[in-house]
């Protein structure tokens, strides 16, 4: 995908964040957010940020990243579109005594002044943005000049991307001029829409481990209980296709399903890690 063709203009753009809005609101991401703290961990481990840094986490839901930057001293604010999600995050961070501004918001419209954080930061959130040019715009715009970006995207080729791909197959199109979410684990795709004002200083795919203490007929029925767009996509189909949806989400999560322990899955999902300074 080209981004530079990427248009900013979407039809019924509201009625795009509002469906988006829902879905992130149904089922309980918290539960999912629980099954990748390590990856979480692993990827701010890599983040230069000393104490007293200024950190935003964009698409925060329940606040993995932020709580990590919280934890190690630093200023920190969280935003995210789901309301509930934002809730659960402020309750984590009371629970442990971290005091992190968290705040219901748009990735293409972040309620902070410009060039106010030290580093910027997204796990598997702002790709989801409808609209790549206006979010990327969004975390230049907050990020100081010589402040960093650090995304975590899923790759099209990964477990992820072909989840997504098992959804597609079974699903009406998405809303016409909206990209998939996937594009942002493309290394040439990140590199062209990072390429006015950002120096983009690496773009590598790593690995997030994902366990689950039961088995991949049941990991999928985890997912559908509550990962918002599963049970979206289940929601939307009768009987007959639900069973087929099933039936494909299974034999992805068993082929790849890589635990040793019987019982268990664990699968290796690829992402692709960005980090950028702001010229």
């Amino acid at each position: 995908m080209n981004a530079q063709l990427e248009s900013p203009t979407i039809p019924n753009l509201e009625a795009v964040k509002a469906r988006q809005k829902a879905t992130w609101e149904s089922g309980d991401f918290g539960q999912i957010a629980r099954t990748i703290e390590n990856v979480a961990e692993e990827f701010m481990a890599r983040q230069p940020i000393e104490p007293g840094a200024r950190v935003l986490d964009v698409a925060c839901g329940t606040g993995n990243l932020a709580v990590i930057a919280a934890r190690r001293g630093c200023v920190v604010s969280g935003v995210d579109i789901a309301g509930n999600l934002i809730a659960q995050a402020r309750a984590r961070a009371a629970a442990e005594g971290l005091r992190i501004h968290f705040a219901e918001g748009d990735a293409e419209a972040l309620p902070f002044a410009g060039c106010q954080f030290d580093l910027v930061v997204s796990m598997f959130g702002v790709m989801f943005a409808p609209r790549p040019s206006i979010a990327t715009a969004e975390l230049l715009r907050v990020t100081q000049f010589g402040g960093r970006v650090a995304l975590a995207n899923w790759t099209p080729e990964g477990f992820i991307g072909k989840m997504f791909k098992v959804f597609k197959a079974h699903l009406p199109p998405p809303p016409a001029g909206v990209p998939s979410p996937m594009s942002w684990g493309d290394k040439a795709t990140v590199r062209s829409r990072l390429q006015r004002g950002f120096a983009v200083l690496r773009r590598e795919r790593r690995i997030a481990l994902m366990r689950y203490p039961f088995p991949p007929a049941e990991t999928v029925e985890f997912f559908r209980q509550y990962y918002g767009p599963t049970q979206r996509a289940f929601a939307s189909l009768d009987a007959s296709a639900q069973s087929a949806l099933r039936r494909d989400l299974v034999d992805l999560q068993t082929a790849n399903n890589i635990a040793k322990t019987s019982g268990t899955t664990e699968v290796a999902a690829e992402y692709l890690e960005v980090v950028a300074v702001r010229n």
